[in-house]
C-alpha cells in the first residue's frame, strides 16, 4: 500500500515537472496569428482574463485560458499597461507580456498645420488614423468647455504641431494636448515681449501672431511684417490685412475677396475697424508669436507681395504704390 502511494505521488511529481516544462517551452514558442500583424487597443481598467479574450478574438490562435494564466501566473498582469499594441511573427506568450507590460505601443500621428482654422483642425482629426471622433457631435463651444475653457472662441487655442496618440485614442484628447501646447507657447512668449509693445495682454499677442502667421509669404519675414502691424497699432492706423476679412467671411468666401467684402463692416474687417479684430484668425506657430512680441526694428507701414513668396517694405504709402505697381500691376 505504501509502496503504491510513493508511486503515485512520484507519478504526479513527474507530470508536474513535465507540465512545467512544456509551459517553459510554449512560453517561448511564437504564437500562431491569424495575419501579419494583430492589434489591440487595452482600455484602463480592463482585467488580465479580458485582455487574453481580447487577444484571442483579435487573431492570436491560442486557448485565451492559457494567456490568462500565464499572466496570472508570472505576477506582472496588475502592471499591464493600457494602450494600443501591435504584434506580427515571432511573438511568443513572453515578449506578448513583456511587450504590455512595458507599455510599448503602437502610435499613429496626426499634423495640425500652422495657419490653419479650427475648423480645418477638426476635419483633419475626423479622418486621422485610428483616432476616436469623441467630439463628432460636439459644438465648438462645447469642445472649450471640455478642455477648460468653456466661454473662450476656439480659434487660435490650438497649438500646431504633430501629435502621436495611441491608436484607440480620442481625438479630443489631442485637442487638450494642443490647448495646453498653446497656453504654454503664449504665456513664454509674453514673458520674453520687448517693452513698449501696443499689446496689453497675452490674448493680443496672439491675436496678432494669428495675423502675421497668415500674412507671412517667407518665413524670414516674419520679424518684418509684425513690425508692420506693430507700427500700425501704434498710431491708430487701420491694420487692413486681408486675411482678416477673409476670415470674417467664413464659408461665404469663394477664393475672390471683392471690393466690396473689403467696403463691408464685421468685426474683422480691419479696413473699416481700427486695432486688433476680436479674436485670432488662424493656429500660429512658435515662430509668429515671438514675431509678434518681439518684432525686428523697422518703420515699415506697409508691405506687398513681390510674387517670388518675399515681400517689399515701405515706409511711405508714395513708396508703397510704387512697389504695388512694380510687383503687382508690372508698370
Amino acid at each position: 500500500m505504501a509502496r503504491a502511494l510513493w508511486r503515485l505521488l512520484l507519478l504526479a511529481v513527474l507530470l508536474s515537472v513535465a507540465a512545467a516544462g512544456g509551459a517553459a517551452w510554449w512560453l517561448n514558442q511564437p504564437l500562431k496569428l491569424s495575419a501579419e500583424s494583430v492589434e489591440l487597443s487595452i482600455e484602463q481598467g480592463e482585467l488580465p482574463r479580458e485582455i487574453a479574450n481580447g487577444w484571442v478574438k483579435a487573431g492570436v490562435q491560442a486557448p485565451p485560458w492559457a494567456l490568462y494564466q500565464w499572466f496570472r501566473w508570472s505576477g506582472d498582469a496588475k502592471r499591464i499597461r493600457a494602450g494600443s499594441y501591435e504584434i506580427g511573427a515571432g511573438t511568443t506568450p513572453r515578449s506578448l507580456l513583456e511587450k504590455m507590460v512595458r507599455g510599448d505601443e503602437t502610435l499613429a500621428t496626426v499634423r495640425l498645420i500652422e495657419g490653419w482654422t479650427f475648423r480645418q483642425f477638426r476635419a483633419e482629426l475626423a479622418k486621422a488614423e485610428s483616432l476616436k471622433p469623441a467630439t463628432a457631435g460636439m459644438t465648438d463651444a462645447q469642445i472649450m468647455e471640455a478642455v477648460g475653457s468653456p466661454g473662450l472662441a476656439p480659434e487660435g487655442r490650438f497649438y500646431p504641431d504633430t501629435y502621436a496618440y495611441s491608436k484607440g485614442s480620442s481625438d479630443l484628447a489631442v485637442l487638450k494636448r494642443a490647448h495646453r501646447a498653446m497656453k504654454q507657447r503664449v504665456d513664454e512668449a509674453w514673458a520674453a515681449r520687448v517693452p513698449g509693445l501696443p499689446l496689453r495682454t497675452p490674448d493680443e499677442a496672439l491675436i496678432l501672431a494669428s495675423i502675421v502667421e497668415k500674412e507671412t509669404g517667407a518665413a524670414a519675414e516674419r520679424g518684418r511684417v509684425a513690425a508692420v502691424f506693430v507700427n500700425r497699432l501704434r498710431i491708430g492706423m487701420p491694420l487692413q490685412t486681408d486675411p482678416t476679412v477673409i476670415y470674417g467671411l467664413g464659408e461665404a468666401f469663394d477664393g475672390n475677396l471683392r471690393k466690396r467684402d473689403l467696403q463691408t463692416d464685421t468685426p474683422y474687417n480691419t479696413y473699416t475697424r481700427n486695432g486688433l479684430p476680436p479674436t485670432p484668425i488662424s493656429m500660429p506657430g512658435s515662430a509668429s508669436l515671438r514675431a509678434a512680441v518681439r518684432p525686428e526694428s523697422s518703420k515699415a507701414l506697409y508691405f506687398v507681395a513681390r510674387g517670388d513668396g518675399s515681400s517689399e517694405f515701405s515706409e511711405t504709402l508714395a513708396e508703397h504704390n510704387r512697389a504695388v505697381n512694380k510687383y503687382q500691376r508690372g508698370r
